[in-house]
């Protein structure tokens, strides 16, 4: 069964580049007086070409850059990037800001033949710090309303899982914003039966964070008297130790892992399998992913270059829409979170690419394989979805529900999956 529920009853917005991103031609418009793409084209030329010229311009310069990447053949993308640098911008319209994030992942890629270059120019890992990111994060909470939704989801289905329990002990795997945590306590408080105790781990390698979610957090409860307690466990995911999660006796467990779990994919099959075996060890009573539900984990440059041009499109679309183009909290978004997980999937390989996304169906069997059994997203969890989406006035944003899974969308692509588990030894 497949449900549906637009962000309002009329749309006003426009078309996404992702919708029409399939018709566009792979060559720029005809125009009699254009060289051949990898040969120089005259400036004045192409500072001079329409808004949606320049976006069909882009698009095949990029597609083409990516390709030639991937061949090795240096004089191509050198030619392909100085036009798209006369194009681009992150400053500019959506299509602009998108073409130059890809185009810096690009040359950072073109780079990777060269260890001695790479090294000095690029280094390895992400260039924002762990708070950095965090912030960029709150703020993409904030103007899209994609992880608040799914934020709603999850929480339904925790107070659900959770019904008549008093003593709650929630693990986050991937701690870096007190939203979700704050309409939880909200909705434990609202409970007929009264709020449990309510115990939170937060994971995360940033004690700044942890110490900001806790202070925001132990104020919440305090106000809404919610007995809780607050515990960080500093590391990053790939060296987490399941065993200091310290879930004791008597509790009801449940896990959150918000855009985490694909971090573990980077060095081997086992690192996941092992992971999931972990938690399932710990028995909780529901488990709750949310990840990015598109596939930029393709050992083929080029085809992970589509899939991700594709999906970010929709995302830079979604944040035209949504904000103006001078927008500090906008450009920290598109620079510090967006721009470095593009620059991560496509300039990196082996165990520094740690952007691995991929859809639900493949988390699925990884879940089952693991002994989780699927927990459908209920009626009331859509109801409560789709409520907080009207209340948002947000046109654009729709809310997919399909065999059991929630799916956040930008206009018809879903670009976030929601899903819940729990141990099959409850059922």
């Amino acid at each position: 069964m497949t449900q549906e529920e637009n962000g309002s009853s009329t749309s006003t917005t426009s078309s996404s580049p992702l919708q029409s991103f399939s018709q566009m031609p792979l060559s720029p418009p005809p125009a009699s007086t254009a060289p051949p793409p990898t040969s120089p084209l005259p400036s004045a030329y192409l500072q001079n070409l329409r808004s949606d010229e320049r976006g069909l311009y882009l698009i095949h310069f990029l597609l083409n850059c990516a390709n030639h990447v991937s061949a090795g053949r240096l004089d191509h993308v050198s030619t392909l990037l100085q036009h798209i640098s006369l194009l681009s911008s992150p400053d500019g319209d959506a299509m602009q800001r998108l073409s130059a994030a890809f185009s810096v992942a690009l040359a950072r890629r073109s780079l990777r033949p060269f260890p001695g270059l790479y090294q000095t120019l690029v280094g390895s890992g992400c260039s924002a710090s762990a708070p950095a990111v965090a912030a960029a994060r709150h703020d993409f909470v904030n103007l899209c309303p994609f992880l608040r939704l799914a934020f709603a989801a999850s929480n339904q289905a925790i107070v659900e899982a959770m019904e008549g329990e008093k003593l709650v002990h929630v693990i986050d795997l991937g701690a870096s914003d007190p939203t979700q945590w704050i309409e939880l306590l909200q909705l434990l408080a609202a409970r007929p039966e009264g709020p449990p105790h309510l115990r939170l781990t937060a994971v995360s390698e940033s004690k700044e964070v942890t110490n900001q979610i806790s202070v925001c957090l132990t104020k919440e409860a305090e106000r809404l008297d919610v007995p809780f307690q607050f515990n960080a466990i500093l590391t990053d995911l790939n060296s987490l130790d399941v065993e200091k999660l310290k879930v004791k006796t008597g509790e009801a467990l449940a896990v959150s892992s918000v855009l985490s779990l694909h971090l573990l994919l980077g060095n081997s099959n086992c690192q996941i399998e092992d992971f999931l075996n972990a938690l399932w060890n710990l028995a909780p009573k529901i488990m709750v992913v949310t990840e990015q539900e598109s596939n930029h984990n393709s050992p083929v440059l080029t085809e992970r270059f589509v899939e991700a041009l594709n999906y970010y499109a929709a995302v830079f679309d979604c944040l035209e829409l949504t904000a103006p183009r001078n927008s500090v909290e906008r450009a920290r978004v598109e620079r510090v979170l967006l721009g470095e997980e593009i620059k991560n999937m496509i300039a990196c390989e082996g165990a520094e690419r740690k952007e691995r996304h991929e859809r639900v169906e493949s988390w699925g069997k990884r879940m089952e394989a693991a002994g989780f059994g699927r927990v459908p997203m209920g009626y009331y969890g859509l109801l409560h979805v789709r409520r907080m989406l009207q209340g948002l006035n947000c046109d654009g944003y729709r809310v997919r529900e399909e065999k059991g899974c929630f799916f956040v969308c930008w206009q018809d692509r879903a670009l976030f999956s929601v899903s819940a588990w729990r141990c099959r030894r409850f059922d």
